[in-house]
């Protein structure tokens, strides 16, 4: 538990692999998963002699994703050399850029519970990704894979304007949805397409000055991100409470144990000698460019959610969930696109069964047989109550998996709903005559047995009798009785 007296403060770095065929400086594929060391040459190892030639695309993802976090465009810019050594790095420097970024001073806005909280973006940058090192029981020592050296990266600082585990979660879950919505990266944290450093302070509150932060590298889940947020905030207080000073430092986050070990000194950027990279020639992007990209911007998650309950009364809950899965959100903007259809319907089957197959297949609901037009024809048999949800179930059960008409398959397996009064009365008048007790029990006060009784007549009706209808009758059979 976070003591009171103090104010969490945190910036995010998010390193995001533009999802680029080719790498950002050479011909290579920029693929996950190839066989290790396959996709490398003497470019994006740094062999004397090469020269590398800046990939436009990087440049255009970039600055989409600038334009989405309402960024301000240098339209010239260039590239410098982050001067370090270690294994993952053969060349001892990563091209990046300093003093001029791409994109900077720009925000996001973000919902957190019932607020919208606005963090500032300080900086959006391209760089090259570095190597992997690889550890295992099965040899001793490190083994580097160097196919990740040279893969396109957009670096996103944010300004330190979070001021919880909750707000730093919904942020990084905002900014995978936007990589996603605009198709320039496939933020796969598993796989190491989106990585997070996370920079943490604490001080007292009604306090204006930052105090020292500590950064932690390379977080690899949103729920590792917030358990490390409030176990660093709650390290750092306790070492204030006893009189210590927090040291400028960086410490690795170890999820499974829930802690976190210091790893090195804090290093400056006078540390890393950054010049700016001889190879590469200043670039400048056309204004032209810059605006046909701010044109192709879509609809965003936020925008999204607040149309979703302006327009079609979602609640708070369903609408973040549809907008912030590009899936969901498409599926469920292609259905109501039809206007054949209640939303809140509509929402509580994307929601519900829908999502469940998915899930239980591991895909995507574009990958479902499941059509729009097939989906929205069955919820409007269920709203001009032709069919009842427990038949509508029936009949997903095959459209999910064929491309069949629902009015077939409810005339084929006779699943309309019966709504003819003197058919359903006969039903109830029987279950009536068969359970005396519940009768009994209902004018005892024990009206819990209503829903019993409802579902005998559907029992007796084979799910096709209205229970709407089935209610009102059997609590006046009851009351006649």
């Amino acid at each position: 538990m976070i003591n009171n007296n103090y104010e969490i403060v945190v910036g995010l770095e998010v390193h995001a692999e533009l999802s680029t065929k080719t790498k950002i400086f050479c011909g290579c594929k920029n693929e996950f998963g190839a066989e290790v060391n396959t996709n490398v040459c003497p470019v994006c190892m740094g062999l004397p002699g090469t020269l590398p030639v800046l990939n436009k695309q990087v440049v255009e993802y970039a600055i989409k994703m600038g334009h989405a976090l309402n960024c301000n465009i240098n339209r010239v810019t260039k590239q410098d050399r982050k001067n370090y050594f270690y294994p993952d790095l053969p060349k001892a420097y990563q091209i990046s850029q300093f003093d001029i970024p791409l994109c900077e001073k720009g925000y996001l806005d973000i919902l957190v519970g019932e607020d919208i909280r606005r963090i500032g973006v300080t900086r959006i940058h391209i760089e090259e990704d570095t190597g992997k090192l690889i550890h295992a029981d099965e040899f001793g020592g490190t083994l580097a894979d160097y196919n990740r050296c040279g893969v396109p990266l957009i670096e996103i600082v944010s300004e330190p304007d979070i001021r919880s585990a909750e707000e730093a979660k919904a942020y990084l879950e905002t900014i995978r949805t936007i990589l996603l919505y605009l198709g320039i990266s496939d933020a796969k944290m598993q796989e190491g397409s989106i990585r997070c450093d996370v920079n943490v302070s604490v001080r007292k509150k009604g306090q204006t000055e930052f105090n020292t932060r500590v950064e932690m590298k390379n977080v690899n889940s949103f729920s590792a991100v917030y358990n490390a947020i409030n176990y660093e905030a709650e390290r750092q207080i306790e070492e204030i409470e006893k009189g210590n000073e927090i040291s400028q430092e960086t410490r690795r986050w170890d999820d499974a144990l829930g802690k976190n070990f210091i790893l090195r000194s804090k290093e400056d950027a006078q540390d890393y000698r950054y010049f700016p990279d001889p190879d590469l020639l200043t670039f400048v992007v056309p204004q032209e460019k810059v605006d046909e990209l701010k044109a192709q911007q879509p609809e965003l998650p936020v925008q999204k959610i607040f149309r979703y309950i302006n327009d079609f009364g979602l609640s708070r809950t369903d609408a973040e969930t549809i907008a912030l899965s590009k899936d969901k959100a498409k599926f469920f903007d292609e259905c109501m696109a039809l206007k054949k259809c209640d939303a809140k319907l509509l929402s509580n089957w994307v929601l519900g069964e829908i999502t469940r197959i998915a899930n239980e297949r591991r895909c995507e609901i574009a990958d479902l047989t499941l059509s729009v037009e097939n989906l929205v024809e069955m919820i409007s048999l269920i709203e001009n109550k032709t069919i009842s949800n427990a038949a509508a179930k029936t009949v997903f059960e095959v459209i999910v998996d064929k491309d069949e008409k629902p009015t077939d398959i409810v005339k084929e397996k006779g699943l309309a709903q019966i709504s003819d009064t003197s058919a359903l009365q006969t039903i109830v008048d029987t279950v009536l005559a068969n359970n005396e007790k519940a009768i009994a029990d209902y004018k005892s006060g024990k009206t819990n047995v209503l829903g019993f009784l409802v579902g005998q007549c559907m029992k007796q009706s084979k799910g096709q009798g209205n229970p709407a209808m089935f209610k009102e009758m059997v609590i006046a059979g009851i009351e006649n009785s």
